[in-house]
């Protein structure tokens, strides 16, 4: 197993003061774990993950974390802790590394990721989402990529997308929204069946309404986005069966009008500001996104938020709301997707069914 080494500072230096002996109240650094675990992240998260986060955080040691799901040299999960302060930082490190350790030994992941669906899945995202000479990096002697120990864990240097999060303030609020994204899958993973494909589905899909809602009122804007949504994910990965859209108005007839038509109360409740209209689970999913939207807009009127081009060639300064919100949106959802275990097909099929269900909504299916 690869655990994290502590510096020699955190192993020379008393709690609370840094090197020199000043006091070491300045705020703490994000620390980066990558856990290899090519099993269900569910277990990881309830009986490791929580656990950590709600001792550290009530002890004053930590102020705040999330994790996502990634692929890159084997399935893993991707731990982020910030230490409340700077000298915190080797006691979270240490308490971390051995929550991890007695985990793995207790509970390790039993499978394998050597061929098969998967295999070709992280090949695939491998091939298109890495130039040639960033794959030269994590390739093996067999031209393949290479993939991490099972049930490992290594500390990573943080890098924060600032130019898909719109630079510093963007990722500073980013931060603030992936910890409650974090809490809720988390919950979710608790109290409801998400083994379930069709549990996982419907609340992927109650999720998504209730954010685009928020973010973007009006129809037109909220539909245009949906129809954009769904044409990355297909194009990203044309070639591939990965989002493969045969069967999507089969499987949408097959629902019936129960649930587009809750889709559409969602979107109607979200639009109004009637959250009471909504159940609980997503009533405070929707005040946190209706926040969430207000800074956003704040940052934008404020001229603090620039993003990097898709080609890397130029900054883009977002300083009208209309521009900016849909900016964020697109990897907001993504993020609480992936937080949710939910494939690229799945996010393909979900944008097409809430357009649908909008459009099958209104009169004669206009816009």
């Amino acid at each position: 197993m690869t655990a994290p080494h502590p510096s020699p500072a955190s192993a020379t230096t008393a709690p609370g003061t840094t090197p020199d002996g000043a006091a070491g109240d300045a705020p703490g650094e994000w620390l980066a774990l990558h856990v290899f675990y090519a099993a269900s992240p569910r277990p990881l998260l309830l009986t490791c993950v929580r656990p950590l986060v709600d001792a550290l955080t009530e002890e004053g040691l930590l102020d705040g974390y999330f994790f996502i799901n990634y692929w890159l040299e084997g399935p893993h999960l991707r731990l982020r802790l910030k230490p409340r302060r700077a000298a915190d930082a080797g006691q979270v490190r240490e308490r971390t590394t051995a929550a991890l350790e007695e985990f793995l030994r207790g509970r390790p992941a039993l499978y394998e990721v050597r061929a098969g669906f998967l295999a070709d899945l992280y090949e695939t995202l491998f091939t298109l989402e890495y130039s040639e000479e960033q794959r030269a990096e994590f390739l093996g002697e067999d031209g393949r990529m290479k993939l991490r120990p099972n049930n490992s864990f290594e500390e990573r240097p943080y890098e924060p997308e600032y130019g898909k999060y719109g630079g510093p303030a963007g990722i500073e609020l980013a931060e603030w929204h992936f910890q409650h994204s974090s809490d809720l899958v988390i919950e979710a993973a608790r109290t409801m069946n998400l083994h379930l494909r069709t549990v996982l589905l419907g609340l992927s899909a109650q999720l998504m309404m209730v954010m685009s809602g928020t973010f973007l009122a009006d129809d037109e804007s909220l539909l245009r986005f949906l129809d954009s949504y769904h044409t990355f994910w297909n194009r990203a990965f044309s070639g591939t069966t990965f989002t493969a859209d045969q069967g999507y108005d089969r499987a949408y007839e097959a629902m019936g009008e129960r649930l587009p038509e809750r889709f559409r109360h969602i979107r109607e409740a979200v639009a109004a500001g009637e959250l009471h209209r909504l159940p609980v689970f997503l009533r405070g999913w929707a005040t946190h996104c209706a926040e969430l939207r207000d800074r956003a807009v704040d940052l934008a009127r404020a001229g603090e938020l620039t993003f990097r081009s898709w080609d890397g060639t130029r900054d883009i300064h977002a300083t009208d709301p209309a521009h900016a919100l849909p900016m964020l949106l697109s990897p907001y959802l993504h993020m609480t997707n992936n937080r949710l275990s939910m494939t690229i097909r799945d996010e393909a099929f979900l944008s097409y069914v809430l357009g649908r269900a909008l459009r099958d909504g209104t009169p004669d299916g206009a816009e």
